[in-house]
């Protein structure tokens, strides 16, 4: 049976039985994703942003925040 086929027949069904029938297989569908879930190995969020390089030291984010508000009208606030 192609899916298809399933959807056509799932459409027929009334809406107490497409709940019915959504609540039968929403565990499967969940047990599944989390089987597949638990194989992949999971990246670290440090090994995600690994080819970004060297974070700013202190230093330079305190000098370019100073660049960035040396010209703030400050005495309109």
């Amino acid at each position: 049976m192609s899916l298809k086929e399933v959807i056509r027949l799932a459409k027929q069904l009334s809406t107490v039985d497409k709940v019915r029938l959504i609540q039968q297989i929403a565990p499967d569908i969940e047990r599944e994703l989390t089987d597949k879930l638990s194989n992949f190995p999971r990246q670290s969020l440090w090994g995600l942003c690994a080819d970004l390089g060297n974070a700013p030291s202190t230093e330079e984010i305190d000098a370019t925040r100073s660049e960035e508000w040396a010209n703030f009208p400050r005495e309109d606030i």
